[in-house]
């Protein structure tokens, strides 16, 4: 068995590159929103709102963990972990499918702005929960 101090100057540990993603869909932060919405920001920058709402008042979710979402409360409990929205249950969202959804939603919502540019109101999208989740 290895002593201490030659565990310390094991080099090794220093080169093993970090476990986490850097995939621009990894979320980054999430702020759950009353309305059944989360603000979510990617390790790219890009950020949009996801709108659960229809989702979660839909019979798709009865018996599901999603099921607990329905709630104030524990919805406001949305947190990050290894760059995936998660509540306490296990509950998940796809941050794939978030991603794709904000950035189509962008993309299109600057199309309709006129001339391609970022437009200067706000047009903060807001994804379908059918599109955004994956209840697994």
């Amino acid at each position: 068995m290895q002593s201490p101090d030659a565990a310390e100057s094991d080099s090794a540990a220093r080169v093993i590159p970090s476990a986490r993603s850097q995939a621009p869909w990894r979320v980054a932060s999430v702020s759950p929103l009353p309305d059944k919405s989360l603000v979510v920001r990617f390790v790219d920058g890009t950020t949009g709102r996801v709108d659960l709402a229809d989702f979660l008042v839909s019979r798709a979710v009865d018996g599901t963990l999603f099921e607990a979402l329905r709630d104030d409360v524990y919805f406001a409990r949305a947190h990050v972990i290894d760059g995936v929205v998660r509540w306490p249950n296990g509950a998940d969202i796809a941050p794939d499918a978030m991603y794709e959804t904000v950035r189509e939603l962008r993309s299109t919502a600057r199309i309709a702005d006129g001339d391609g540019q970022t437009p200067t109101h706000d047009t903060t999208p807001a994804a379908t929960a059918t599109e955004s989740a994956d209840p697994r």
